[in-house]
């Protein structure tokens, strides 16, 4: 194996990880897991949030991909043999992580730093992903995706269909 193919399933395992989060935010966060995630659409002055534990979650599929990879873990713990290009994957899981704890919750909700982008995809995801909170409930929304942002006038559009729709209830002062 070289150095060449664990970047390339690194990397492979990080983008794949925004259409397993796209995925999961739209169909478990907003629909059987809502209860986990309800807090997350709320006004609330509590540094932790129930949404917090969707991070153990990816947390526990990365740690789990590097035990697969482990030849301490598989081949001395299970008897098995361990499979190389898990470890790679359970670090291009690691990765889409760093980046979305710096994107989601540094950047577009300021839980760990304080910049507001002026322009550029850094404001189009901010915007995209405030129009995602322009929802009251788990029904209708847009931009369920944390790293890949469609253009905001077009989300507004979407969310405008959706109200009028009735499949989507907006906030006060959304904007839409």
């Amino acid at each position: 194996m070289t150095i060449v193919y664990a970047v390339l399933i690194t990397l492979a395992a990080c983008a794949a990880m925004e259409g397993v989060a796209w995925a999961s935010h739209r169909y478990i966060m907003h629909g059987w897991g809502w209860g986990w995630h309800r807090d997350h659409h709320e006004r609330h002055d509590n540094f932790l949030e129930k949404n917090d534990l969707y991070a153990l979650v990816g947390a526990a599929m990365s740690i789990s991909m590097f035990a697969l990879g482990s030849p301490l873990v598989m081949g001395d713990l299970l008897g098995m043999a361990a499979w190389w290009p898990a470890t790679w994957i359970g670090l291009g899981i690691l990765l889409y992580g760093v980046i979305y704890t710096l994107v989601h919750d540094g950047l577009v909700h300021q839980r760990w730093f304080r910049y507001v982008p002026r322009g550029g995809y850094l404001k189009r995801l901010v915007q995209a992903h405030h129009l995602h909170h322009a929802t009251q409930s788990k029904e209708g929304g847009v931009s369920f995706g944390f790293v890949i942002a469609r253009d905001p006038a077009a989300l507004k559009r979407d969310l405008r269909a959706q109200r009028e729709a009735g499949t989507a209830v907006l906030r006060e002062g959304a904007g839409v």
